[in-house]
C-alpha cells in the first residue's frame, strides 16, 4: 500500500490555486479548473483538465464527476457556492487573503497539503526577495500618491495586499484598500497615478471612458498622462503572479527607474485628446 497520503486529484475553483500549485511544480495533481484559472496559468489550457464554474457559482455535480480528494476554492462565496462545494463531498480547502502574509500563509499550508513544503518555502523566499529587491530600488525617491481599483461600477479600491506592493513600488496608495469609493473623493484626493486592474476584465479596462464618465479630466494623473490599465491577473490573483503585477506598478509609479512590463498600458494626454497606447 503506498504511504502517499497526499491528494492526487485537486480541484482549483480558484486562480490563486492553480498559480500556486504551478509554483510548486504539482500542476498535475489537478483535474478541473475555472476558466479563470486558465486565464492566469496558461499551462492548464491544454484540454486535459475538465473546466467547471468557480467558486461563487459552483455546482456539486461538476465537481462531483471530476471525483476530487481535495477541491481549493476562495471565500468569501455566495451561500448556494458553499453549500454546493460541501454537497460534493470532498476534503475542502478554503483561502481568503487579505494581506501579503496571508497570501504566503496560504502557499505554505497548500505546499504541506501536497507534501511540497521544503518548495514551498522557497517560493516565499523568491517572492519577498523580489518584492525587497524593487522596494531598494526606489529608496529616496519621492513617493507619488496612487490610486488603484480592483472594479469600476460600483468603484472599489485594490485589496490590502495591493496596496502593500504600491507601497513596495515606491508609492502611497490612496483611500482604504478592499472598499467602495465615491468617484469625486477620489477627484478631490487628486492622485498623481491613476491604476485601474478590474476583476475579469484582463487590460481591457476602457481607460479614455472611465475618465470620461467620472469627469476626472482635470485630475493631476490625467493631466500628466499617468493613467494605467494592469492586467486583472497581475494584481487580483494572490500568488507568486503579484511579482508582475510589481513590476507594473512601479513603472507605473518610477518609470524613470524601471523598464516597462507587458501586462501594462497607459493612457496619455496629447495636444487636449486622450488616446490611449500601449506600453512594451
Amino acid at each position: 500500500m503506498s504511504s502517499d497520503h497526499t491528494p492526487q486529484r485537486v480541484v482549483c475553483l480558484q486562480p490563486s490555486a492553480t498559480v500556486i500549485l504551478a509554483a510548486l511544480g504539482e500542476l498535475d495533481r489537478i483535474v478541473a479548473c475555472t476558466k479563470y484559472c486558465a486565464d492566469a496559468c496558461p499551462q492548464v489550457a491544454d484540454g486535459s483538465r475538465t473546466i467547471l464554474a468557480d467558486s461563487w457559482t459552483a455546482q456539486a455535480n461538476e465537481i462531483v464527476a471530476a471525483h476530487p480528494d481535495l477541491v481549493i476554492a476562495a471565500v468569501p462565496y455566495q451561500e448556494k457556492a458553499v453549500a454546493e462545494i460541501l454537497k460534493a463531498g470532498a476534503r475542502f480547502l478554503g483561502l481568503a487573503p487579505r494581506t501579503l502574509a496571508d497570501i504566503y500563509t496560504d502557499i505554505a499550508s497548500i505546499a504541506g497539503i501536497v507534501g511540497a513544503a521544503e518548495r514551498g518555502a522557497q517560493v516565499i523566499s523568491d517572492m519577498q526577495a523580489q518584492i525587497q529587491a524593487i522596494g531598494a530600488r526606489t529608496n529616496g525617491a519621492a513617493r507619488p500618491r496612487v490610486f488603484c481599483e480592483e472594479w469600476g461600477k460600483p468603484l472599489i479600491a485594490s485589496q490590502p495586499w495591493v496596496a502593500e506592493l504600491v507601497h513596495a513600488a515606491g508609492g502611497d496608495f490612496i483611500g482604504k484598500p478592499g472598499v467602495q469609493h465615491n468617484a469625486q473623493a477620489v477627484l478631490a484626493e487628486n492622485p498623481q497615478v491613476l491604476i485601474a486592474a478590474w476583476c475579469g476584465a484582463g487590460d481591457r479596462v476602457p481607460l479614455e471612458k472611465v475618465v470620461r464618465d467620472r469627469g476626472w479630466g482635470e485630475m493631476r494623473a490625467v493631466r500628466e498622462g499617468r493613467v494605467y490599465c494592469i492586467r486583472d491577473e497581475f494584481l487580483n490573483t494572490p500568488a507568486p503572479t503579484l511579482i508582475q503585477g510589481l513590476r507594473a506598478l512601479a513603472a507605473a509609479i518610477h518609470p524613470q527607474r524601471f523598464p516597462q512590463p507587458l501586462g501594462l498600458r497607459c493612457m496619455t494626454d496629447t495636444r487636449g485628446q486622450v488616446r490611449e497606447h500601449r506600453l512594451r
